[in-house]
């Protein structure tokens, strides 16, 4: 098996999608960063520059950027 790219999510604690694409990421056993960017001023400029856009979740998987939470873009980005 490769070795599974780098993924981080940008989140908010409140927001219903992240948490359905953690709990997605755990089903699959996909390691990820979470990223808070309700706390992360910084963070959240980076995503906003990254992605353009200011909702979330802004998945990055490697050098790809999804926007919301798109199972079947995470799972061809992933190979699964």
């Amino acid at each position: 098996m490769k070795e599974q790219q780098k993924v981080i999510i940008y989140s908010t604690p409140t927001c219903p999608w992240c948490v359905k694409a953690k709990e997605y990421f755990h089903e699959k056993g996909i390691k990820y960063e979470e990223v808070n960017v309700a706390a992360d001023k910084e963070k959240a400029k980076e995503m906003v520059e990254k992605s353009g856009q200011m909702g979330v979740p802004v998945i990055e998987i490697g050098d790809t950027i999804i926007i919301g939470f798109d199972k079947d873009a995470i799972d061809e980005e992933l190979g699964l």
